[in-house]
């Protein structure tokens, strides 16, 4: 038996989170399902968007599914990130039939550093004589354990999955001391990789946003620091239909964490109109990191039918079902 927490969150992340755990009691698991609270009606509620007991509820979990957050949601992932030391954060880029797609044979994964970066916090006000607001700064960090540690995990992943090249992705030409570092580390650890046949090579952030338009087909796994993997992540997502289709995963050392990358579209809450298949998907990154990959080929290769099919899908992918009747017609091609 799994020890599941689950935080629905905010707008559609209620709904999303039950179509998929509506899925899951398809599968021959047993799961425990453990709920806490987040985001802004929680705030509004409490007084706090991520309650103690919430994250008691994370740490002492086998994993986490999270749904959404609406304004609360840097106060809420980023601090779940960093109070569980989430420090990978996967977002795979693959093209599903009967979307929006740009590419319809794109499979890569962005590895993105997850707990330092611009994402630390760490911002100042520039002051005048008077007190008066005239700018701000922001700082930005880092580290080479966190630089190596990233990098490790991203050619383990491509070991583990067979993929052939990592892509580090930097700006070393401009930022030569905090992204020197990153491109500096990124070699001295695909030298460890080099027997395994996984070629290295390294981008400028721009010529990647360029890249990506232009290639895709080029890139297996793609690793790079915090705002920069949420940049260009966001952009493999408009390659492949959209964010109502993207998954993520936040990978500790002993954690995981894993949510669908779109917000909590207040504008559509209740309404029964969210594709679930980002947070379904999300789920199918959990089963592969308890280790159940039959299971996650199961609800896989459903939702690849459902989609294929495109007769009982939602509004953003031209159908006009419900988000539960997507659901359910996904469970009953899971067996």
């Amino acid at each position: 038996m799994y020890k599941i927490a689950v935080i629905p969150g905010d707008g559609i992340g209620k709904e999303v989170m039950e179509a998929t755990l509506n899925i899951l009691e398809a599968l021959d698991i047993e799961f425990k399902y453990e709920f806490g609270d987040a985001g802004d009606e929680c705030y509004e509620k409490t007084g706090e968007a991520l309650p103690q007991d919430t994250i008691d509820i994370v740490k002492n979990a086998d994993a986490c599914l999270f749904g959404a957050a609406g304004e609360t949601a840097a106060d809420v992932i980023v601090r779940l990130r960093q109070e569980m030391d989430l420090f990978a954060n996967l977002r795979p880029v693959k093209s599903y039939p009967g979307t929006n797609a740009l590419f319809d044979d794109l499979d890569f994964m962005i590895v993105r550093e997850n707990t330092e970066g611009m994402y630390i916090g760490d911002e100042d006000y520039i002051e005048d004589k008077s007190g008066n607001i005239t700018g701000a700064t922001a700082k930005r960090v880092i580290t080479e354990e966190a630089s190596k540690r990233i990098c490790d995990y991203a050619f383990k992943y491509a070991k583990k999955n067979e993929r052939k090249k990592v892509t580090g992705v930097h700006k070393a030409n401009v930022l030569k001391k905090t992204d020197g570092l990153f491109k500096k580390v990124f070699y001295e650890v695909a030298k460890n990789y080099e027997n395994e046949g996984i070629e290295s090579e390294d981008f400028y952030v721009d010529a990647t946003a360029m890249y990506l338009l232009t290639r895709p087909q080029s890139f297996e796994v793609i690793v790079t620091t915090n705002l920069f993997g949420d940049i260009l992540s966001d952009e493999g997502a408009g390659l492949v239909g959209g964010l109502g289709l993207i998954p993520s995963a936040n990978i500790g050392e002993n954690r995981g964490l894993f949510e669908p990358v779109h917000g909590s579209a207040p504008d559509i809450a209740g309404k029964g109109l969210a594709n679930p298949v980002a947070m379904i998907l999300s789920a199918v990154m959990m089963l592969e990191y308890l280790g159940e990959k039959e299971a996650a080929v199961k609800i896989d290769r459903a939702v690849l039918k459902v989609l294929s099919e495109g007769k009982i899908v939602t509004g953003d992918l031209g159908g006009n079902s419900s988000t539960m009747e997507m659901s359910e017609a996904i469970k009953n091609r899971i067996n």
